[in-house]
């Protein structure tokens, strides 16, 4: 888990797929017929967002995660100002229900 950007109004965490790089069979690996490791199908990253105005998260995985990241990667070849970053975050954040609870 990292978190990728934090302001007054927004902060974005990058969950990452815990996979066992060390382990031979990492939890549901098992070997093909040639030897070669197989992962199981459903290691999946994702993004949390949470709109702290709204006290609300949203959490983007599968094709939102991927447009998602598509964001990052253009940011990253232009980098945006800090309200061109917000402006995304909130077009985002209209997809959040989750109220926000902390334990």
């Amino acid at each position: 888990m990292h978190t990728l950007y934090d302001s007054e109004t927004f902060s974005v965490t990058h969950m990452l797929a815990n996979l066992d790089t060390d382990a031979q069979h990492p939890s549901g690996a098992s070997k093909s017929e040639h030897g070669a490791q197989v992962l199981p199908m459903l290691l999946r990253h994702g993004f949390e967002i949470v709109d702290k105005r709204a006290n609300k998260e949203v959490y983007l995985d599968g094709s939102w995660a991927e447009l998602f990241q598509q964001h990052i990667q253009a940011w990253q070849a232009n980098t945006p100002t800090q309200e061109e970053v917000e402006d995304t975050l909130e077009r985002y954040a209209e997809l959040a229900q989750n109220p926000l609870s902390i334990h």
